[in-house]
């Protein structure tokens, strides 16, 4: 090398800064927007991309789906309801020559559009609703935010609604309408068993009124759970017609024992 000329390693050292400007290798996922003399002639990719020096430039897109996370906004809901909420957008580029020709920052964009797309849809629902419908709302975001997004060749293929927080007045609000409905819920569950069992009362009343020795058999039942127990009282039925019997009995001796003057 101490005998090469100086002019001659000059020029291949300029030779290799050409040849390393030449040649670019984009991956699977990668595409190159060339723009020769700053005229758009297209994306080229994935491999080897040979350019012209000086006369062409080139802009690497890529193509993958790029995770956004949208901070945290500042809502007020349609029931005048000052909550926290923050989302997540999926978005790839699916045309790269207007990702890079249509606007200057197509990750910038996308973002500002869903920041303000999340608060404007928000602030149109009522809380209830954020809460509940979920699944319709980030339906209705996706749908806003590709429709503005899709002229510079953007697709947003999910917008999820992540996290709701509520003012600590609001928490407590909803906790006190929680324990209402579930001591109303136990309320009615509650006159609606002493309903079926008065049904049930009801027809067994009935069956007993075709068979009145089921009363019996039915007193003599009961003696035998009180009797499994391990207690000194003892329980013992006694008929109902047995009791007739003896008050008829005791009206007519005391008629005997009166005559009517």
């Amino acid at each position: 090398m101490q005998g090469l000329p100086i002019g001659f390693m000059i020029i291949i050292f300029l030779g290799m800064i050409l040849l390393f400007n030449m040649i670019k290798v984009l991956k699977e996922y990668e595409r190159g927007v060339i723009f020769r003399l700053g005229r758009l002639i297209g994306a080229k990719g994935p491999g080897l991309i040979i350019l012209i020096p000086i006369i062409d430039k080139m802009e690497r897109v890529d193509l993958r789906v790029i995770t956004y996370d949208v901070p945290a906004q500042d809502v007020i809901t349609k029931d005048n309801v000052s909550v926290k909420v923050n989302a997540v957008v999926y978005f790839q580029v699916l045309d790269p020559n207007k990702a890079i020709v249509s606007v200057a920052n197509y990750f910038q964009a996308t973002s500002q559009i869903a920041q303000t797309t999340l608060r404007s849809v928000l602030g149109q629902v009522e809380l209830d609703d954020l809460l509940t419908n979920r699944d319709k709302i980030n339906a209705e975001l996706q749908t806003i935010i590709d429709d503005q997004t899709e002229p510079w060749g953007i697709k947003v293929s999910v917008v999820e609604v992540k996290n709701v927080d509520l003012p600590p007045e609001m928490q407590r609000a909803m906790a006190k309408q929680a324990e209402a409905e579930r001591e109303r819920r136990s309320k009615v569950i509650h006159a609606e068993g002493e309903f079926q069992a008065s049904q049930k009362l009801a027809d067994a009343a009935k069956v007993i009124a075709q068979a009145p020795n089921a009363m019996q058999l039915r007193y003599l039942q009961t003696l035998t759970e009180v009797a499994a127990e391990k207690n000194s009282t003892l329980i013992f039925p006694v008929p109902i017609d047995l009791l007739d019997s003896l008050k008829n009995f005791m009206d007519n001796k005391s008629g005997r024992e009166h005559p009517q003057a």
